[in-house]
């Protein structure tokens, strides 16, 4: 599946041909550059490395530093596999070119970190129920979580309050509404996870 590492740039509103208002995402997706080719004979599969994002050369590994000149591209902040590319050699650029508007793509990012939770906020709890009958400082609590004599222990899975976010999610099938390969930016119907400015990577 071949694809393109981006930055999620915010959100806006598109007008359809039919006068459809449709949400979609604006994401700056590439430039890309081959820093690595990989084959079935050296790596025991084919595919290809693309870095995207700019990063100073004094926060780069000698070893990373080392890679990227073999590539012939300045430091690269990510760094990601794709397969799909059996054409491209080490150096070569992937643009937003590689996209055309109306086609479906899926979309990864990590969401946002939300910190530690409780279940009303974490697993949509109701709270244990009205002021009344003592229930002064219960509103949000989780209630019973069954454990007694047996099992003596909580079983795995349970919900209960915990750390919320920061996990990798795809979104799959959205369209991508207009290419402005001018300006490296993708425009794709609906929300993608991840912040402004967090790393995402498209699909086709």
């Amino acid at each position: 599946m071949s694809g393109i590492i981006g930055k999620k740039v915010g959100m806006t509103s598109v007008f359809s041909p039919e006068g459809k208002n449709i949400p979609c995402t604006v994401i700056q997706a590439g430039p890309c550059f081959v820093t690595q080719v990989k084959t079935s004979e050296t790596d025991g599969y084919n595919a290809v490395q693309l870095a995207y994002g700019d990063k100073s050369d004094k926060n780069v590994t000698a070893a990373r530093a080392g890679h990227f000149k073999k590539a012939k591209v300045s430091a690269k902040a990510k760094l990601v596999e794709f397969d799909g590319f059996e054409d491209k050699q080490l150096g070569d650029e992937i643009s937003v070119e590689l996209f055309v508007e109306g086609e479906f793509v899926d979309v990864s990012g990590t969401t946002k970190g939300k910190g530690f939770q409780g279940v009303v906020k974490r697993h949509n709890f109701a709270g244990v129920g009205g002021a009344t009958h003592g229930q002064h400082n219960r509103l949000r609590a989780p209630g019973s979580i069954g454990a007694a004599s047996w099992p003596a222990r909580v079983f795995k899975g349970m919900k209960m309050a915990g750390r919320m976010g920061g996990d990798s999610v795809k979104v799959e099938n959205l369209q991508i509404v207009k290419v402005l390969a001018e300006k490296n930016i993708l425009v794709v119907s609906g929300s993608v996870p991840g912040a402004k400015g967090s790393y995402v990577i498209i699909e086709k």
